[in-house]
C-alpha cells in the first residue's frame, strides 16, 4: 500500500483540487492507498472540509492538531500514522504536482527506498528563489552529512526509512530532508519544474523560513561553533602581532609616519577596534546560544504536536 501525507494549514481553496488531482493520479498505479491528510491547527474551513473529506472516502484519514504547531512537525505525525509499504510526503498547495507520483512508485519497485524532489525551476520571485539557492548551498556546503541540493520534503521514503525516522530519530526539532538524508539507505533524486501555488496565500512567511534555516544550519553542522573559533583567530593574531608592534614603538620611541610615541593615541581607531572585537564576541555569543537552546528544547523532551482527534470512515 502507498500512503500519502499531506501537511495543510488554511488550505480551504486547495482542498477540492488536491482531492481531484491525487484521485487521479492513483489511478495511474495499481497498489491501494491511504491519504494522511494532518490539519496543523487552521483557523478557516480547513478542518470541516477534511471531516466531510473523510466521510466521504474512506481512503482519506485526517488528523487534527490541538493547535498549529508548524509544518515539519505535522509531516512527522503523518509519517507516524501512514501505515504504508512507501510513504510520499507532499505540501497541499499542488506546486508538488500528484501528477508525478507514479515516477516515484516506478523507481521505489527499482529498488531505492528514498526518493526525493530535485527542484529544476520555482516559479517564485527573484529574491525568493535567491534565498533558496543561497541556503541550500551553504547547507550543502558545510553540513556534516550530505543533503542534495534544491531537495525539499517532497519524496517517497520506503517503510525501512520511515520506522528509521520514527524511532531512531526522535529529536524535537524537526528538519525532515535532513533527517532522510542521516538515515542513509539507497537514494535517487528526481527533477521537476515546481509550481505556483494554487491558490490562497503563502504559508511559509519570511520568519518562518529562517527559522526552518537555522533549524537545518545548526541540527546537520557543527561549523557554526567552528565559525566561532575561527573568527577567534582571525582577531587574535592580527591583535598579538599589533601589540608586540606597539611595545616596541614605546620602548625604542621612533617615529612612524609622523607618529611618535609621545602622540595622543587616536580615539578613532580604538572606538573602531573596540567595536569590531564586541561585535564578534556577540556573534559568537549568539551562535553558542543557538545550540544551547536547542539543547534546552530536547531535554525538556515535550511532545512535538498533539493530536485533538483523528476522523476516517469506517
Amino acid at each position: 500500500m502507498i500512503s500519502v501525507v499531506i501537511p495543510l494549514y488554511n488550505e480551504e481553496e486547495n482542498i477540492p483540487q488536491l482531492k481531484e488531482r491525487l484521485v487521479k493520479a492513483t489511478e495511474s498505479w495499481s497498489e491501494p492507498f491511504e491519504c494522511v491528510l494532518v490539519n496543523d491547527g487552521s483557523h478557516d474551513k480547513t478542518p470541516q472540509m477534511l471531516n466531510q473529506l473523510a466521510e466521504e472516502d474512506s481512503r482519506f484519514r485526517i488528523i487534527h492538531f490541538s493547535r498549529n504547531f508548524g509544518h515539519q512537525p505535522a509531516i512527522s505525525a503523518g509519517i507516524h500514522h501512514a501505515k504504508g509499504d512507501a510513504v510520499i510526503i507532499m505540501d497541499g498547495d499542488l506546486q508538488d504536482p500528484p501528477e508525478i507520483l507514479l515516477e516515484f512508485i516506478n523507481k521505489w519497485k527499482e529498488g531505492y527506498e528514498v526518493v526525493y524532489a530535485v527542484r529544476t525551476k520555482r516559479k517564485e520571485g527573484f529574491f525568493k528563489k535567491l534565498g533558496y539557492a543561497t541556503f541550500y548551498r551553504v547547507l550543502h556546503a558545510i553540513s556534516d552529512i550530505d543533503i542534495p541540493l534544491d531537495s525539499g520534503d517532497f519524496c517517497l521514503m520506503d517503510r525501512k526509512v520511515v520506522n528509521a525516522l520514527n524511532q531512531e530519530m526522535p529529536e524535537n526539532i524537526r528538519f525532515i530532508r535532513g533527517m532522510r538524508a542521516y538515515a542513509g539507505f539507497k537514494q535517487i533524486g528526481v527533477t521537476y519544474e515546481r509550481q505556483e501555488r494554487a491558490a490562497g496565500e503563502v504559508k511559509y512567511t519570511f520568519k518562518k523560513l529562517m527559522g526552518l534555516a537555522i533549524d537545518g544550519l545548526i541540527g546537520f553542522s557543527i561549523f557554526p561553533l567552528r565559525l566561532a573559533t575561527y573568527f577567534g583567530f582571525l582577531v587574535a593574531f592580527p591583535s598579538f602581532f599589533a601589540g608586540i608592534f606597539f611595545i616596541v614603538h614605546r620602548l625604542l620611541n621612533f617615529k612612524i609616519f609622523g607618529y611618535s610615541p609621545e602622540d595622543t593615541p587616536g580615539i578613532a581607531t580604538l572606538a573602531v577596534a573596540i567595536f569590531f572585537l564586541g561585535g564578534i564576541i556577540l556573534i559568537i555569543l549568539g551562535i553558542i546560544g543557538e545550540y544551547l537552546g536547542r539543547i534546552y528544547i530536547e531535554v525538556k523532551k515535550r511532545p512535538f504536536y498533539i493530536v485533538d482527534s483523528i476522523k476516517q470512515k469506517e
